[in-house]
């Protein structure tokens, strides 16, 4: 080929397109934040394996409760699974009720994180500069919580553009990334729920 030819040849197209690009900053991110969450359950389980004294943690935190939100968050991630459905399906209802109802699983988790807090603060005397056992379960808890937050938020937004009919069958980018999010929030509390609670 001519150099002419070469200079007057197309230039070449990314493969990314807006959405794709979306999707890859949220996997980018995604995979930041399981790298903070990791760290912090890796030093949760080498303090607890290098302090004898440990306590037993169903015996000072309590199992139902937790148990309860677990079961609320992952039917959130039902929900939100739904929401993305009825939006593909170009059902704009269906996503207002099932983005609504995946807020509320949320709000009510955050609701009971906040009375648990309350009961083992002020009842129990638990606090995060007591022991090892209060500073990790704090910690832990509390970051996720503001994962929580963060995504209650995100959600509303991304409701209120489904109430302003941003979102279509065509164009759903929107609600499918804060899917991502929102399962990811939910598989580290079954993580925490798992190692912080049940072991």
């Amino acid at each position: 080929m001519s150099q002419a030819a070469i200079l007057h040849a197309d230039p070449a197209e990314t493969p990314l397109t807006p959405e794709s690009w979306g999707k890859l900053g949220m996997w980018i991110f995604l995979a930041g934040d399981a790298m903070s969450f990791g760290g912090l359950i890796a030093a949760y389980a080498a303090l607890r394996i290098g302090t004898p004294t440990w306590p037993v943690p169903a015996k000072v935190l309590g199992i139902q409760l937790t148990a309860l939100m677990t079961f609320l968050l992952i039917c959130s991630s039902v929900t939100m699974v739904k929401a993305l459905s009825a939006i593909r399906h170009g059902n704009r209802a269906g996503l207002t009720k099932f983005l609504s109802l995946t807020i509320l699983g949320g709000l009510l988790f955050l609701g009971m994180q906040a009375y648990e807090w309350h009961h083992l603060i002020v009842e129990q005397g638990m606090a995060i500069q007591n022991n090892l056992f209060d500073a990790t379960f704090f910690i832990l808890t509390g970051f996720h919580g503001c994962h929580v937050t963060g995504g209650v938020l995100y959600l509303s937004v991304v409701l209120s553009k489904g109430l302003a009919g941003k979102y279509s069958a065509s164009n759903y980018n929107g609600v499918e990334l804060v899917g991502l999010y929102w399962h990811f929030v939910d598989l580290v509390w079954i993580l925490i729920f798992t190692f912080v609670y049940l072991i």
